[in-house]
């Protein structure tokens, strides 16, 4: 209630009681904590979910994965305080909202394509809503931030006693919410219990879907006359299957849209066509398909890499990279590149290249 206060002989002036300043500081103090939790599980999630899409080694990409799925949990719970500081601000409540329902959205596509196997909605496949959610939110959050920078900075309480132990509950509130969804998938005998370390789905090799990076269209190429330059010498996709070292061998394509599918590839290994002495002053092997596409490995991996001409026990279509593909086992699709044109040999270090590429 209020306390009437006279200010002159004509008017009455109303004074707030001595507790609602308090109760106003406390929502304060409660809306920045809240802003700042979401801040570091947005940017952990995002860090998280980039990295998950580059790495396709069993032990990291367990630990990236479920990092990943914490802290994008971690939203979830946070979700009713953020709607108790979206309530308080009902000037911006359109934007938090938008922000907020993108932000679901990103979860819910994650939490499906973990539950729901590999299969497409309208389309697209869950992992597409979910990457295409994150990409939307991140300039929300850029504008969220910067008309918050104020109210939302680093401060000493931070890193306080208290503050410690409520960053520590809701790390165990979203560990907690991992593990339900992880028991749930496994209970109910959903395609979640055979998912592989990078969140993956198993196809039939024979299912394998023909998918693109970006922007790269299929191009017609004549398997007759393609000629893959590698190093100092060229090799039409026949050559290179009738060579003495051309062998059968099997590895796993794990598609970053969520699937993955073991099957029986025929080629040549990149050790068995190039010369030793050139590999071993060379730092690098750039591998660039006719379309432009490239991208660089280690100099170390030319005994892992294989230029493939067959795939279950077929020539490649033009869909799966025909006439000549590169095959990388422990590394995710982006890296194998379809259509060779030229491998070379470089100076460089691999590293020097953008994390995804830009085609």
């Amino acid at each position: 209630m209020t306390v009437p206060r006279r200010e002159g002989p004509h008017s009455v002036a109303t004074v707030p009681p001595a507790s609602a300043k308090p109760r106003r500081m406390l929502f304060r103090r409660a809306g920045r904590r809240t802003n700042v939790a979401l801040f570091v599980a947005l940017v952990g999630s995002f860090v998280t979910g980039w990295l998950a899409f580059g790495i396709g080694a069993p032990v990291p990409a367990s630990i990236t994965s479920v990092t990943h799925g914490v802290t994008g949990l971690a939203l979830v719970v946070l979700i009713p305080w953020k709607n108790t500081v979206v309530g308080r601000a009902p000037r911006k409540a359109i934007a938090s909202l938008t922000l907020l329902g993108v932000l679901v959205l990103c979860v819910v596509a994650g939490i499906v394509a973990v539950l729901g196997g590999f299969r497409t909605y309208a389309g697209l496949t869950p992992m597409q809503f979910h990457v295409g959610a994150a990409l939307i939110a991140v300039p929300l959050i850029g504008w969220h931030v910067v008309g918050h920078r104020r109210r939302q900075g680093p401060r000493r309480t931070d890193l306080s006693r208290r503050q410690l132990l409520q960053t520590a509950g809701l790390a165990a509130g979203a560990g907690a919410a991992y593990l339900v969804v992880e028991g749930a998938g496994r209970l109910s005998g959903s395609p979640a219990a055979d998912r592989r370390q990078t969140g993956s789905h198993e196809l039939d090799p024979e299912q394998m879907p023909v998918t693109i990076w970006l922007f790269d269209d299929v191009p017609a190429l004549e398997p007759t006359e393609h000629v893959v330059r590698v190093d100092q010498q060229s090799f039409t996709s026949a050559a290179l299957s009738q060579r003495p070292e051309a062998s059968e061998f099997e590895a796993t394509l794990d598609c970053t849209n969520g699937w993955y599918a073991t099957a029986p590839w025929r080629g040549v290994r990149l050790a068995d066509l190039l010369d030793p002495g050139r590999v071993r002053g060379a730092r690098s092997i750039r591998v660039t398909s006719t379309t432009g596409y490239a991208r660089i490995f280690p100099v170390r991996d030319v005994d892992l890499l294989w230029l493939a001409t067959e795939l279950n026990g077929r020539p490649l279509t033009a869909g799966h990279g025909a006439p000549v593909r590169l095959v990388a086992p422990g590394r995710r699709g982006f890296w194998w590149v379809k259509w060779v044109d030229t491998v070379e040999l470089s100076e460089d270090p691999w590293w020097w290249q953008l994390p995804f590429p830009a085609q």
